[in-house]
């Protein structure tokens, strides 16, 4: 039983570990297209989004109730290692991905990482297809597009209406509008992600004998999980903020106001139903959206195949992390504490590759400066070398002398003037 009650605590800061990443990997889904817009200054914005992450946490827990006994079997003998494992595999790949500065879902990372991790660990049984199909893939696949779709039509709508008012006026109003859609979706973020940490740490709990199953979150369950996403949202992840904001497209304060309200509106109308969607694909559908609304908006392409590709992945690579952890987690103690090591090793490693070319609020709306390890995205933004400007024509100067005529040789020729032609 203590073995137990250490493994369980292991379980619950490691999932706290993943809610922080995900607060950084996801505050560009609420602040992306604010700080792009110049609407509010880097820190003040993310400031505010973990203020508004810690109250949505607090709202429902139709989501926690999803991840804690929707998916995975309570009684099919899934252990408390077997989670830690599918905690290891997200967070190693929300860190990776971080570093790429691609917004990838977190989301999707902790659902790969614990259905890999079980499924190596008691078989596909444990799985509940059919709640995996109905509320993880087939919202993964619906919201993008609603979100999208919902985006390109509030922009349009909105520079229809707007189209004869005074051009500053209409900024300055749809600035503040940002804002508050701004709040909104991070208000949004906590309802739906938030939730995603207290149903693992539920699970957890319920795994090793101290809930009872299909129990609810505990309030210091919510809490803690509402503090650690606001903390990682605090943190700001710079890099995938710069790619959101400005590696998609070139997003006016119209814009973003759409965009925002779109994703908004789409994430909590999916917590209110149950659906652990990805806020990031919703938002970056959002963007995606918004750049084709705009007459003469350009979306850059080479960016969105990098998103969704990074998509197409997440789950099966999460999985796999998870399943090779929960392999080595089940061979006891020793393979526990291997577990975390690598976990450990790996955070450090990643964080100390990416201090090489720091991404921060100083510099993140700096698109010539996009480090290196999202080419790509700078490529896609980035404008090219300018042409050098052609040299200016050298005046031609021809000057005609008159000579002396012939049989006065001896005396000094008489040039009275000497007329110039410029050519």
């Amino acid at each position: 039983m203590e073995h137990i009650t250490l493994l369980i605590a292991i379980v619950i800061v490691t999932a706290l570990a993943f809610d922080f990443t995900n607060g950084f990997h996801d505050t560009a889904n609420a602040m992306a297209t604010t700080i792009s817009t110049g609407a509010m200054k880097p820190k003040a914005a993310v400031a505010m989004s973990a203020v508004l992450n810690l109250v949505g946490a607090f709202l429902s827990v139709e989501v926690a109730r999803t991840i804690s006994g929707g998916i995975i079997d309570e009684s099919a003998g899934v252990q408390p290692e077997v989670i830690f494992a599918g905690l290891v595999g997200a967070i190693l790949w929300n860190l990776l991905t971080w570093l790429a500065g691609l917004p990838s879902s977190s989301s999707h990372a902790l659902f790969g990482g614990l259905i890999g991790a079980t499924i190596a660990s008691v078989g596909l049984d444990a799985i509940h297809g059919e709640a995996v199909v109905m509320k993880v893939i087939v919202p993964a696949l619906v919201a993008p597009l609603v979100a999208g779709f919902a985006a390109m039509a509030a922009t349009r709508l909105t520079y229809r209406v707007a189209r004869n008012a005074d051009e500053r006026a209409t900024s300055r109003g749809y600035r503040a509008g940002q804002i508050s859609s701004a709040a909104l979706v991070s208000l949004a973020h906590g309802t739906n992600d938030a939730q995603k940490t207290m149903g693992v740490m539920t699970l957890a709990l319920i795994a090793g004998g101290v809930l009872a199953p299909d129990s609810d979150p505990p309030m210091w369950v919510i809490a803690s999980a509402g503090i650690a996403i606001a903390l990682g949202t605090y943190l700001g992840g710079w890099r995938i903020i710069r790619t959101l904001g400005k590696g998609i497209t070139d997003i006016q304060p119209p814009q973003g106001f759409a965009a925002q309200t779109s994703a908004a509106t789409t994430i909590l109308a999916s917590s209110h139903m149950g659906f652990a969607l990805s806020t990031t694909q919703v938002c970056s559908g959002a963007v995606m959206g918004c750049g084709l609304g705009r007459k003469g908006g350009v979306v850059h392409w080479s960016t969105a195949r990098r998103m969704v590709v990074a998509w197409g992945l997440t789950l099966p690579a999460a999985g796999i992390i998870g399943a090779l952890g929960a392999l080595l987690a089940e061979q006891g103690t020793w393979g526990v504490s291997a577990v975390l090591a690598l976990l450990i090793a790996g955070s450090v490693a990643i964080y100390m590759r990416s201090r090489k070319e720091p991404v921060d609020h100083s510099n993140v709306n700096d698109v010539n400066g996009v480090n290196g390890a999202q080419p790509a995205a700078a490529a896609a933004v980035e404008p090219g070398p300018e042409p050098a400007p052609e040299a200016a024509p050298v005046p031609l100067q021809v000057t005609i002398a008159r000579t002396a005529p012939a049989g006065m040789a001896g005396e000094a020729p008489a040039v009275p003037d000497q007329p110039t032609t410029t050519v």
